[in-house]
Protein backbone atom coordinates (compact mmCIF):
# COMPACT_ATOMS: atom_id res chain seq x y z
CA UNK A 1 0.00 0.00 0.00
CA UNK A 2 1.24 3.31 -0.84
CA UNK A 3 2.05 5.93 2.26
CA UNK A 4 -0.27 8.69 0.92
CA UNK A 5 -2.97 6.40 2.13
CA UNK A 6 -1.50 5.46 5.66
CA UNK A 7 -2.50 7.46 8.25
CA UNK A 8 0.27 9.04 10.17
CA UNK A 9 -1.38 7.33 14.01
CA UNK A 10 -0.88 4.63 12.80
CA UNK A 11 2.48 4.50 11.98
CA UNK A 12 4.25 3.45 15.63
CA UNK A 13 7.52 4.15 16.24
CA UNK A 14 9.11 0.90 16.78
CA UNK A 15 8.80 -0.74 20.18
CA UNK A 16 12.33 -0.23 21.70
CA UNK A 17 13.28 -2.53 24.52
CA UNK A 18 14.96 -0.50 27.82
CA UNK A 19 18.38 -0.90 27.45
CA UNK A 20 19.61 -4.40 29.16
CA UNK A 21 21.86 -3.03 31.77
CA UNK A 22 22.97 -5.89 33.80
CA UNK A 23 26.16 -7.28 32.04
CA UNK A 24 26.24 -10.45 30.79
CA UNK A 25 26.91 -13.51 32.83
CA UNK A 26 26.23 -11.60 35.46
CA UNK A 27 23.79 -12.16 38.55
CA UNK A 28 20.98 -9.92 39.30
CA UNK A 29 21.74 -9.30 42.82
CA UNK A 30 19.38 -7.15 44.58
CA UNK A 31 18.52 -5.90 48.49
CA UNK A 32 15.21 -6.66 49.90
CA UNK A 33 14.61 -3.15 50.02
CA UNK A 34 15.45 -2.71 45.82
CA UNK A 35 13.12 -5.66 45.38
CA UNK A 36 10.06 -4.19 47.48
CA UNK A 37 10.73 -1.13 45.16
CA UNK A 38 10.63 -2.61 42.41
CA UNK A 39 7.54 -4.82 42.92
CA UNK A 40 5.92 -1.83 44.45
CA UNK A 41 6.45 0.39 41.04
CA UNK A 42 4.98 -2.61 39.03
CA UNK A 43 1.81 -3.10 41.19
CA UNK A 44 1.38 0.88 41.07
CA UNK A 45 1.40 0.41 37.31
CA UNK A 46 -0.78 -2.54 37.11
CA UNK A 47 -3.55 -1.13 39.63
CA UNK A 48 -3.00 2.53 39.30
CA UNK A 49 -1.29 3.78 36.04
CA UNK A 50 -2.56 1.91 33.41
CA UNK A 51 -6.58 1.38 34.45
CA UNK A 52 -6.28 5.31 34.48
CA UNK A 53 -4.99 5.56 31.08
CA UNK A 54 -7.16 2.66 29.21
CA UNK A 55 -10.33 4.71 30.89
CA UNK A 56 -8.93 8.10 29.19
CA UNK A 57 -8.10 5.90 25.83
CA UNK A 58 -11.71 4.19 25.77
CA UNK A 59 -13.63 7.70 26.46
CA UNK A 60 -11.54 9.46 23.60
CA UNK A 61 -12.42 6.93 21.21
CA UNK A 62 -15.65 7.68 22.22
CA UNK A 63 -15.53 10.65 20.97
CA UNK A 64 -15.23 9.81 17.20
CA UNK A 65 -12.40 10.82 14.75
CA UNK A 66 -9.53 9.18 16.36
CA UNK A 67 -6.72 10.41 14.18
CA UNK A 68 -6.97 13.55 15.22
CA UNK A 69 -7.36 13.06 18.92
CA UNK A 70 -4.82 13.87 20.75
CA UNK A 71 -5.75 12.18 24.09
CA UNK A 72 -6.29 9.21 21.95
CA UNK A 73 -2.93 9.18 20.17
CA UNK A 74 -1.07 10.31 23.86
CA UNK A 75 -2.90 7.73 25.57
CA UNK A 76 -2.30 4.97 22.89
CA UNK A 77 1.37 5.64 23.76
CA UNK A 78 1.39 6.09 27.17
CA UNK A 79 -0.47 2.29 26.74
CA UNK A 80 3.08 1.04 25.27
CA UNK A 81 5.17 3.15 27.66
CA UNK A 82 3.42 1.77 30.89
CA UNK A 83 3.42 -1.98 29.07
CA UNK A 84 7.17 -2.09 28.41
CA UNK A 85 8.12 -0.88 31.72
CA UNK A 86 5.80 -3.47 33.14
CA UNK A 87 7.64 -6.13 30.43
CA UNK A 88 10.99 -5.16 31.99
CA UNK A 89 9.81 -5.31 35.19
CA UNK A 90 8.53 -8.67 35.31
CA UNK A 91 11.72 -10.23 33.24
CA UNK A 92 14.09 -8.19 36.28
CA UNK A 93 12.19 -9.99 39.01
CA UNK A 94 12.17 -12.99 37.86
CA UNK A 95 15.79 -13.25 37.69
CA UNK A 96 16.41 -11.44 40.63
CA UNK A 97 18.50 -13.04 43.48
CA UNK A 98 18.08 -11.15 46.75
CA UNK A 99 21.29 -10.65 48.93
CA UNK A 100 20.34 -9.28 52.66
CA UNK A 101 22.92 -7.47 54.09
CA UNK A 102 21.86 -8.11 57.75
CA UNK A 103 22.72 -11.91 56.80
CA UNK A 104 26.28 -10.82 56.13
CA UNK A 105 28.80 -12.83 58.66
CA UNK A 106 32.10 -10.91 57.65
CA UNK A 107 31.40 -7.27 58.45
CA UNK A 108 34.89 -6.20 58.18
CA UNK A 109 35.04 -6.48 54.48
CA UNK A 110 33.20 -4.73 51.24
CA UNK A 111 30.67 -6.88 49.65
CA UNK A 112 27.52 -6.68 48.17
CA UNK A 113 24.96 -4.31 50.34
CA UNK A 114 27.60 -2.79 52.14
CA UNK A 115 27.40 1.15 53.03
CA UNK A 116 31.38 2.34 52.55
CA UNK A 117 32.70 5.72 53.58
CA UNK A 118 35.80 6.29 51.33
CA UNK A 119 38.57 9.31 51.35
CA UNK A 120 39.58 10.43 47.99
CA UNK A 121 43.55 12.06 47.36
CA UNK A 122 42.53 15.39 48.49
CA UNK A 123 40.83 14.09 51.48
CA UNK A 124 37.39 14.26 51.01
CA UNK A 125 35.30 11.76 52.09
CA UNK A 126 31.74 10.42 50.50
CA UNK A 127 30.20 7.27 51.92
CA UNK A 128 28.07 5.49 49.11
CA UNK A 129 26.08 1.87 49.52
CA UNK A 130 26.88 -1.00 47.09
CA UNK A 131 23.40 -2.57 45.75
CA UNK A 132 21.59 -4.02 42.87
CA UNK A 133 21.97 -2.57 39.08
CA UNK A 134 18.37 -1.95 39.23
CA UNK A 135 18.22 -0.48 42.26
CA UNK A 136 21.24 2.25 42.11
CA UNK A 137 19.91 5.62 42.66
CA UNK A 138 23.71 7.91 42.81
CA UNK A 139 21.79 11.19 44.23
CA UNK A 140 20.86 9.19 47.35
CA UNK A 141 24.49 7.71 47.43
CA UNK A 142 23.70 4.43 46.20
CA UNK A 143 25.71 2.80 43.38
CA UNK A 144 25.43 -0.24 41.72
CA UNK A 145 27.75 -3.62 42.37
CA UNK A 146 29.03 -3.11 38.82
CA UNK A 147 30.28 0.32 38.56
CA UNK A 148 33.80 0.82 38.38
CA UNK A 149 33.45 1.96 42.35
CA UNK A 150 32.33 -0.17 43.78
CA UNK A 151 34.42 -2.92 41.80
CA UNK A 152 37.32 -0.66 43.18
CA UNK A 153 35.88 -1.09 46.63
CA UNK A 154 34.73 -4.89 46.92
CA UNK A 155 36.82 -7.11 49.24
CA UNK A 156 38.29 -4.23 50.37
CA UNK A 157 39.35 -3.56 54.02
CA UNK A 158 39.16 -0.33 56.34
CA UNK A 159 42.17 1.19 55.71
CA UNK A 160 42.77 -0.32 52.66
CA UNK A 161 43.96 1.40 49.56
CA UNK A 162 42.46 0.72 46.45
CA UNK A 163 42.41 2.22 42.75
CA UNK A 164 39.71 3.85 41.49
CA UNK A 165 39.82 3.60 37.39
CA UNK A 166 38.39 7.03 36.38
CA UNK A 167 38.37 9.15 32.68
CA UNK A 168 41.39 11.02 34.03
CA UNK A 169 43.53 7.94 35.11
CA UNK A 170 44.09 5.91 38.13
CA UNK A 171 43.26 7.47 41.46
CA UNK A 172 44.24 6.46 44.58
CA UNK A 173 41.01 5.90 47.57
CA UNK A 174 40.97 5.22 50.71
CA UNK A 175 38.63 2.82 52.52
CA UNK A 176 37.79 4.29 55.89
CA UNK A 177 34.73 2.49 57.23
CA UNK A 178 32.33 -0.59 56.59
CA UNK A 179 28.80 -0.81 57.63
CA UNK A 180 26.16 -3.07 56.94
CA UNK A 181 23.45 -0.95 58.31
Amino acid sequence: MSKAFTKESEAEEPELEEADSLPAGFKNYITPDGLARLQSELKHLRSVERPKVVETVAWAAGNGDRSENGDYIYGKKRLREIDRRMRFLLKRLEIAEVVDRKLQTNRDQVFFGATVTFAGEDGSEKTVRIVGVDEARFDEGEVSWVSPIARALMKAWEGDLVTLRTPNGPEPIEVVKIAYE
